[in-house]
């Protein structure tokens, strides 16, 4: 007879002390991202309230918006083993999960030995995602979904904690090939990344045309970092924000009752995304220096976290309607 053992409830006391020493070392992060990513304020918020959250983020910019630096920073600031894939047409599974080969010892016994392939690392950049063929994008995507990878049906644990943060160009889509609408339901937030302010665009011309760049410097471990997206998790979330979940997530699907998503909205978002945004708000709050979330965090999440979880009618596309607008509308209704 097995007997079920609950883990003790973290004390309110408790949860406060844990939280004050999350904000200072969630602190210490921004700065350390700040000293290399100039501007893009929201870009940054949303992809570290990404990380804490525990999930993973699609990055979308033109190309030159710091992408790949950005990744490059968190990795650094967050002590986390990171990786980069260039990801183009011919590019395998194999060549992202690894593979096996044989060897053969000095008495001429041969066995296989598993290599591992960039996947094996807790923050894993994949850079022009929408470039590798379908075969691989399901690869990673499966990868993401189950944290292991099986290779000649033994399996293998990813690191933890493993993150994703794939690219994609919105600008160039030939010879690309769109990931499918369940794949791209695996990505916790969608992270538009626009053109810099003047003033941020100033800042980088001065600061990175000189004889020095700045550098990033680490202020967080792995092992921290799980601390801080379990005590996320344990954070309160107030009935009023659950509603306000619910209401956005649920009048974002035809057929519930909404007129105007009747009328542009081809199919809506599903349970996954109350998830996503239950996490992101706590981890938002937490980014923030608040200890629950507020219904404010679900309107400013309410892009990031739906817009490629939804899909418009033909008509609403002819008539130039957007999903952002489709969302800002729903997110003014909470």
């Amino acid at each position: 007879m097995s007997v079920m053992v609950k883990e003790n409830p973290i004390s309110e006391k408790d949860m406060v002390a844990q939280a004050e020493t999350a904000l200072a070392d969630i602190s210490r992060v921004r700065d350390g991202v700040g000293r290399v990513i100039f501007g893009q304020e929201a870009v940054v918020e949303r992809t570290l309230v990404a990380l804490l959250a525990g999930g993973h983020a699609l990055l979308v910019g033109v190309p030159g918006l710091a992408k790949t630096k950005l990744v490059e920073t968190l990795g650094v600031v967050l002590g986390l083993d990171s990786r980069r894939i260039q990801f183009t047409p011919d590019l395998m599974p194999s060549d992202i999960l690894g593979s096996e080969v044989m060897e053969q010892d000095e008495a001429g016994k041969r066995s296989f030995r598993f290599i591992s392939g960039p996947i094996f690392a807790q923050l894993l950049m994949a850079d022009e995602i929408n470039r590798a063929s379908p075969r691989t994008q399901s690869a990673l995507l499966q990868a993401m979904q189950e944290y292991h990878v099986t290779i000649a049906g033994v399996r293998h644990d990813l690191p933890a904690p493993f993150h994703v943060l794939a690219t994609q160009n919105p600008l160039e889509q030939e010879g690309t090939y769109p990931l499918p609408e369940a794949q791209l339901d695996r990505f916790l937030m969608q992270v538009d990344i626009l053109y810099p302010e003047i003033e941020a665009e100033r800042r980088i011309l001065l600061e990175t045309t000189g004889i020095e760049d700045a550098t990033a410097q680490n202020v967080l471990q792995p092992v921290r970092l799980k601390e801080i997206q379990t005590l996320i998790r344990r954070m309160p979330v107030p009935e009023s924000v659950v509603d306000a979940i619910l209401k956005l997530v649920r009048s974002a699907r035809p057929g519930q009752g909404n007129t105007e998503t009747d009328k542009h909205v081809a199919w809506g978002p599903g349970p996954r995304a109350s998830q996503a945004l239950t996490l992101c708000a706590r981890a938002r709050a937490l980014y923030d220096g608040r200890l629950a979330p507020s219904v404010d965090d679900i309107r400013a999440l309410a892009e990031p976290v739906l817009q490629h979880r939804m899909a418009l009618t033909f008509a609403a596309r002819a008539e130039g309607t957007t999903v952002r607008d489709v969302v800002a509308k729903l997110a003014k209704g909470i």
